[in-house]
C-alpha cells in the first residue's frame, strides 16, 4: 500500500519501473548480473579512458539520464518542485535493484554531483541556484564536481587558501584546486573559498556554485597510476560568480563544506569499490566459486569476515543517514563510516589479490583475474578521498572516545615541541 495521497503502492511502483525498464534497456542473463559495465569484465575504482572514449560514454549516460528522469525515475525521492517524485527512500532503492538487472550506461560520472554537490545545493543554495540547476544535474543535462582540496589544505580543509572576494552582486574567485574528480566534463562545480582571512580559518569560509566553463577555469588531468586521469587541478583566475550561487551565509562555508562531506564520506563507506556494495562481494563470491576455491576453509573464513565487515558497516551508514533525515546535525558517524568503509575495501583488495596470486598481473584473458588490478591499483586512493584515515581516526578519537587532541606544532621549528627523554 501507498504511504499517502496519490502515492503508488510499492508493488504498483515496481511494475511501472519494470514496464519502463523492459521497454528501454536488456535484460541481463542471471549469470551477468554480478558484472556491470556494458557486459565488461573490469573491475575499478577510479576509471582510466581517453578523452574521446570518455565523452563517448558520458553522452549515452546523459541520454539514459534523460530518458529515466522523463519517465519519473530520476530523482524519486525529491521534491517535486524540481522534478522528484516525493516518494520514500523505500521506493528508490527498489527501483535500483530493478535497474541492477539490466544492460544500462554506467552512472559513475554522476555519484559526485548527485551523491554531494545536488544535496548541497539543495541545503543550502538560493532559490536561484535551486531552480538553474538541481533539475538539470537530476536530468543529466549537467554534470557537477566538489572542488574542495589544495594543495595545502587536504585533509586539513580549513586551511585553504583560495579566495573570494565580493566586487558589488559578485565575487571574485582566484586560486588552486586539486584532486577534483570529473572536472574535466563537468559544467558547475561546488567550491569553498575563503572570504575573510581575518577571522579563525572554521569562520571565514563561504561556498559557492561556479561555472566550470566561465572565463578563468582552468583544467589540467593528472595521471594516475592505473592509467587514467578522472583526478585534476582546477585553477581559478580571477574567476566571476554572481551572489545568489553563494552556498549558505558569507563566512558560514565551513557548515556547507561539512554537509558535502558528510554525504562523500556516507558515499565512500556505502561502497566496496569499483561499483561497491551487494553487486562487489557477489562478484567477489563468483570469482572464489570460479576457482574452484569455495570449499577451502580458510578462504571461506577470510571471505566470511569481508561480508560481516560490510554488513555492520552497512548498519551503521544507515543510522548515520537516519540521524541526517531527522534533521540532526552531522556528527562522527560519517567519519566512522568513510574510515570502515576504506578499510573493508582494502580488505577486499588484499584478499583478490592473495586468491589470484600471479593471475592479477598476467593479462590471460580468463574472467576474473587481470580485471581485478585495477581495483587493486586504485584502492589506496580511497584513503585520502573524502578525508585521509589518519583524520578519520583523530575525529574519532577525539570526539567519540574523547581521547587528547594531537600535539600542537610550533610554527617557528620544523620539530613538535616535546621534550624528549634523555639517555
Amino acid at each position: 500500500m501507498g504511504n499517502g495521497a496519490g502515492e503508488p503502492s510499492i508493488e504498483d511502483f515496481e511494475k511501472q519501473a519494470t514496464d519502463f525498464l523492459d521497454a528501454n534497456a536488456a535484460l541481463l542473463e542471471a549469470e551477468q548480473r554480478f558484472v556491470w559495465g556494458e557486459g565488461s569484465d573490469r573491475v575499478v575504482v577510479f576509471e582510466e579512458k581517453d578523452t574521446v572514449a570518455e565523452l563517448a560514454d558520458l553522452a549515452t549516460a546523459c541520454e539514459w539520464r534523460r530518458r529515466k528522469f522523463d519517465a519519473g525515475f530520476g530523482w524519486i525521492s525529491g521534491p517535486s518542485k524540481y522534478g522528484g517524485r516525493q516518494l520514500p527512500a523505500s521506493y528508490e532503492r527498489s527501483y535500483l535493484r530493478l535497474e541492477a538487472q539490466y544492460k544500462v550506461p554506467n552512472q559513475n560520472a554522476f555519484t559526485i554531483g548527485l551523491g554531494m554537490v545536488a544535496p548541497t545545493i539543495l541545503a543550502h543554495g538560493s532559490d536561484t541556484a535551486r531552480d538553474l540547476y538541481l533539475r538539470p544535474m537530476y536530468r543529466g543535462d549537467i554534470v557537477g564536481c566538489q572542488l574542495f582540496s589544495e594543495p595545502g589544505a587536504g585533509s586539513d580543509l580549513a586551511s585553504l587558501q583560495t579566495k573570494a572576494e565580493r566586487d558589488g552582486d559578485e565575487w571574485v574567485i582566484t586560486g588552486q584546486k586539486v584532486w577534483t574528480t570529473g572536472a574535466q566534463y563537468s559544467d558547475i562545480g561546488e567550491v569553498i573559498a575563503r572570504t575573510d582571512p581575518t577571522l579563525p580559518k572554521h569562520k571565514g569560509l563561504t561556498g559557492f556554485v561556479v561555472n566550470m566553463r566561465a572565463e578563468g577555469v582552468e583544467v589540467r588531468p593528472l595521471r594516475q597510476m592505473t592509467g587514467g586521469s578522472s583526478f585534476n587541478e582546477v585553477f581559478f583566475n580571477e574567476v566571476r560568480v554572481p551572489d545568489d550561487h553563494r552556498l549558505g551565509d558569507v563566512n558560514s562555508g565551513w557548515n556547507v563544506a561539512l554537509t558535502t562531506l558528510m554525504n562523500e564520506r556516507a558515499a565512500i563507506g556505502a561502497g566496496g569499490g569499483g561499483g561497491g556494495g551487494v553487486n562487489m562481494y557477489t562478484r567477489v563470491i563468483e570469482m572464489v566459486r570460479h576457482f574452484g576455491l569455495d570449499s577451502d576453509p580458510l578462504v571461506r573464513d577470510e571471505l566470511a569476515d569481508l561480508l560481516i565487515h560490510h554488513r555492520v558497516a552497512g548498519y551503521n551508514n544507515k543510522r548515520a543517514l537516519d540521524k541526517i533525515k531527522a534533521g540532526q546535525l552531522p556528527g562522527p558517524e560519517m567519519s566512522i563510516a568513510k574510515l570502515t568503509g576504506t578499510l573493508n575495501a582494502s580488505r577486499l583488495s588484499a584478499f583478490v589479490a592473495r586468491v589470484l596470486g600471479p593471475r592479477l598481473v598476467a593479462d590471460t584473458g580468463e574472467w576474473g583475474t587481470y580485471a581485478w588490478s585495477a581495483l587493486v591499483l586504485g584502492t589506496p586512493g580511497g584513503r585520502i578521498a573524502g578525508g585521509s584515515d589518519e583524520i578519520m581516526r583523530n575525529i574519532v578519537g577525539e570526539r567519540v572516545l574523547g581521547l587528547p587532541k594531537d600535539p600542537g606544532i610550533d610554527s617557528k621549528s620544523a620539530f613538535n615541541k616535546l621534550t624528549l627523554p634523555r639517555g
